[in-house]
C-alpha cells in the first residue's frame, strides 16, 4: 500500500538537474489563429510525448524534444479538425507528427528564450519560445515536478501551410500568424 502526504515542497534549483518526461495529463500544447478577420479559433493537440534534460546550475546546458500527433488536433469542431488534418493544412497522411528539438537556451532566473527547430509538414525552421518557469516541487507521491509555460508567434506559410480563402468583404478566412502556446508539467525520471 502506498501512502501519500498532502504536502508539497519547493526544491532548490540545483536539485532539479536530471532527466524528465512531459506529463501528458497535466500539460497542454495549443494554438490560436484569427478566423474571418473578426474572431479567434483556439485548438490543442491531445496526444504528445516529450523529454527534457534540465541542468539546474547551468540552464543553458538543458535541452528537450517533443513529438505531437497531428491526428489528435482538437478545435472543438470535427469538420474544422478534419480540414486542418487535410493536405490544405497539416497533411496528416504524409506528415503524421510535428517535432520540436531545442538547439539553445538563453536567460536566467525564471525567464528563458528557448530556441529550437520546429518541423511541420516536412519543413524544419528555427523558432524562439518565451518560456517562464512556473515552479518546482516534490508532489504528494514523491515525484520531482517542474512546470513551464510559454508562447511564440509564427507565420504558418513558413512551414508550407498556405491554404486560405478570400472573404467577400476583404481579408482572408485564416490568419497567417498563429500563436503557439504551451503549459508543461514534467516529472523527473
Amino acid at each position: 500500500m502506498t501512502t501519500q502526504t498532502n504536502v508539497t515542497r519547493t526544491i532548490e534549483r540545483g536539485d532539479l538537474t536530471g532527466d524528465y518526461v512531459i506529463d501528458p495529463n497535466h500539460s497542454r500544447f495549443g494554438f490560436v489563429a484569427r478566423h474571418a478577420m473578426v474572431t479567434k479559433v483556439r485548438g490543442q493537440f491531445n496526444q504528445f510525448e516529450g523529454t527534457l534534460h534540465l541542468d539546474g546550475n547551468d540552464p543553458s546546458a538543458s535541452y528537450g524534444e517533443l513529438t505531437i500527433e497531428v491526428a489528435s488536433i482538437d478545435t472543438r469542431n470535427q469538420d474544422r479538425d478534419a480540414h486542418i488534418r487535410s493536405n490544405d493544412f497539416l497533411a496528416l497522411d504524409q506528415y503524421p507528427q510535428i517535432h520540436f528539438k531545442t538547439t539553445r537556451i538563453e536567460g536566467e532566473g525564471d525567464q528563458f528564450n528557448v530556441i529550437g527547430d520546429l518541423s511541420v509538414r516536412g519543413v524544419t525552421r528555427p523558432v524562439a519560445l518565451d518560456v517562464n518557469v512556473i515552479g518546482s516541487t516534490i508532489d504528494p507521491w514523491g515525484n520531482t515536478r517542474v512546470g513551464f509555460e510559454g508562447a511564440t508567434s509564427i507565420n504558418r506559410k513558413d512551414w508550407g501551410v498556405n491554404w486560405n480563402a478570400v472573404l467577400e468583404a476583404g481579408g482572408v478566412l485564416v490568419s497567417e500568424k498563429v500563436t503557439l502556446e504551451f503549459e508543461i508539467a514534467a516529472i523527473k525520471k
